[in-house]
């Protein structure tokens, strides 16, 4: 896993250093105290979804097909607002069968700035350092909460540091916490709102993903080239690559949609 997010992830260092000691730590410990609760925050295209990807395929045999591996999406799962009650009932009972099935499952949740606010609450009981909770021994499962959420505030604090001369990797978890906490844990419109889990500190790892540069994105050409069997020609990369909005107006630093639209892009290059 290590190997693969240092050649394969591009431009999180912070990531890559965050997600590793979560991941490690907890699957070293024979015992922990409570599940590994991961919460990834930035811009469409960073590589959110990517990693939590990556994550699972390393850990469960048929990665995210594996029965152990539960992805919840709030436009599918939990669509009408008024069912919130229904929902809560069958997400708490889904969970619980699962880990009395497998107490080493994982859950993804996607898109939680989606979320109805309220209903992520239903599942603070198997979050926590208890020992058992309705007979179940859960403290091995993995939970990962996946969010376009403070993405803009990250954005804005990666260019001002940017802007003051500081390099990428010197960026550090405390350059951006205070404005991920305002932007999701304190937000009406956020699955995370008024939520238990956030007062009562359940997440271990709040994971910010930077926004991606134009050389950046020349790497998700490259990369998705080889995937595709097409052969690299540095033209090609260098005009997908520029086919991407840029922001802001002025500098055109940072890539609008990260690397998420590279490989529909390139079908049309070639």
């Amino acid at each position: 896993l290590e190997f693969d997010l240092a050649i394969n992830l591009v431009g999180q260092p912070l990531v890559r250093q965050e997600v590793m000691k979560g991941v490690r730590g907890f699957l070293e410990n024979q015992n922990p105290v409570k599940p590994l609760v991961m919460s990834f925050h930035g811009s469409t295209g960073t590589g959110k979804t990517y990693v939590s990807s990556m994550i699972i395929r390393y850990l469960f045999q048929g990665g995210l097909q594996s029965p152990y591996v539960h992805h919840f999406s709030p436009i599918v799962h939990f669509p009408h607002a008024e069912q919130i009650e229904q929902y809560k009932e069958s997400l708490k009972r889904w969970i619980q069968g699962n880990l009395t099935n497998c107490g080493r499952s994982a859950f993804l949740f996607d898109e939680m700035d989606k979320m109805h606010p309220g209903l992520i609450d239903v599942i603070i009981p198997f979050l926590g350092p208890s020992w058992v909770v309705y007979g179940t021994n859960y403290r091995k499962a993995i939970f990962i909460f996946i969010s376009n959420a403070g993405g803009e505030q990250i954005n804005e604090v990666t260019l001002a540091l940017w802007r003051a001369r500081r390099d990428r990797e010197e960026i550090s978890l405390q350059d951006l916490e205070p404005a991920i906490s305002k932007a999701v844990f304190e937000n009406p419109q956020s699955g995370f709102w008024k939520s238990g889990i956030i007062n009562e500190h359940l997440i271990d790892f709040v994971v910010p993903f930077l926004p991606l540069k134009h050389h950046h994105v020349k790497q998700c050409v490259v990369s998705e080239l080889i995937q595709q069997g097409f052969e690299v020609r540095p033209g090609i990369v260098q005009e997908v690559a520029e086919s991407i909005p840029y922001f802001p107006e002025e500098e055109k630093l940072f890539s609008s949609t990260g690397c998420k639209t590279v490989a529909s892009r390139i079908s049309f290059f070639l």
